[in-house]
């Protein structure tokens, strides 16, 4: 662990509360990253209502706090999140903060959501830099490379464009991600392309621990490792997911009782996840997003203080009585043959 990274700056940041956030070296990058990351999905229609001006205090609040590291990408909302990040970093020094983006996934219609070619990741990483008002980008991942309709596509296209961005100076390091941590080790293996980073998301929870399988290889290729979604996409918190929600009924019900427990002793479940994720070793940071500073306050409080007396004897008893033994732990496969149909259908 770390004291201040570089991106501390004394008349920026809350000193008090940025000492009590811990930092780690993002795999060989030079990038020393906060514990806690800000993620921002929410930042447009996926997660709910989101307000600019919401967002711009929670950004704000979150880098003076310690935070160092934000995601986007332009999936989210189709541009929305860029965009809105775009606004509201205008007036935070650029050295006070990384931000990793992404490329290859980009629109709700099947036939337009996703394009590993060499050209659309060129112009992808131009528009990018011009929703955020930026010159470069820290980290620029590959978005869920198992929908691409072949891994030659990543390691013959979209790989090589992106180490020609980065030999002009527009991103600085090169990430990919996914849900099925096979996948992104293949890539890995076959890639003549550096890869710096991978995001892997709801695999190192307390309902699902498989990304635990993988770290030792990501770690002995000198890859950081971003914890996403300790929350399983809203699975484990008292308020659950969205419609959206890929999991199984099964799976869904088995959080939903285990949020009714925590409702019945006045604890919030997320707070629980949050807490098991930071507890684990091998991730450099955890990828967490939030659109309202509830949230942000309520996941630094965790960070800095951990759980309460009764918080951590329900933490316990939730998982002995919910999660110890859980058969169905995930739901890989599920999206990547529904997109598969949904695009066969939408082209009949």
């Amino acid at each position: 662990m770390l004291d201040n990274p570089p991106t501390f700056i004394y008349s920026f940041h809350d000193e008090y509360s940025s000492r009590k956030m811990k930092y780690k070296k993002l795999g060989s990058t030079d990038l020393i990253v906060s514990n806690l990351s800000l993620g921002t999905g929410g930042f447009s229609h996926f997660y709910g209502d989101c307000s600019l001006d919401e967002c711009k205090l929670l950004v704000e609040e979150a880098l003076k706090s310690g935070i160092n590291y934000i995601d986007t990408g332009p999936w989210y909302g189709h541009g929305t999140s860029e965009k809105i990040l775009g606004e509201c970093l205008k007036n935070v020094p650029r050295s006070s903060y990384y931000i990793g983006s992404k490329v290859g996934r980009y629109e709700a219609d099947p036939k337009l959501m996703f394009d590993f070619s060499a050209k659309k990741t060129r112009e992808s990483v131009e528009t990018s830099l011009k929703r955020l008002k930026l010159d470069y980008i820290d980290v620029m991942q590959v978005h869920d490379v198992e929908f691409a309709p072949s891994l030659d596509v990543i390691l013959n296209e979209t790989l090589p464009t992106l180490q020609e961005l980065l030999n002009e100076g527009k991103i600085h390091y090169i990430g990919i991600t996914g849900y099925p941590n096979s996948v992104l080790k293949e890539v890995i293996e076959k890639s003549s392309v550096k890869i710096s980073t991978i995001l892997s998301y709801t695999r190192l929870t307390m309902i699902d621990q498989s990304l635990n399988d993988f770290i030792p290889f990501y770690k002995s290729h000198n890859i950081g490792v971003i914890n996403a979604s300790v929350h399983g996409m809203g699975l484990l918190t008292n308020d659950g997911p969205q419609p959206w929600h890929p999991a199984s009924e099964h799976l869904k019900k088995t959080c939903e009782k285990a949020a009714d427990y925590c409702k019945e002793n006045g604890v919030e479940l997320g707070r629980l996840a949050l807490y098991f994720g930071l507890k684990q070793n091998g991730p450099d940071t955890i990828l967490t997003g939030v659109n309202n500073r509830v949230l942000l306050q309520s996941n630094l409080d965790v960070v800095q203080n951990g759980l309460q007396e009764k918080e951590m004897r329900v933490f316990e008893e939730v998982i002995k009585r919910f999660f110890t033994g859980l058969k169905e732990t995930q739901w890989e496969g599920v999206e990547l043959k529904k997109f598969k149909e949904n695009s066969f259908s939408a082209f009949l």
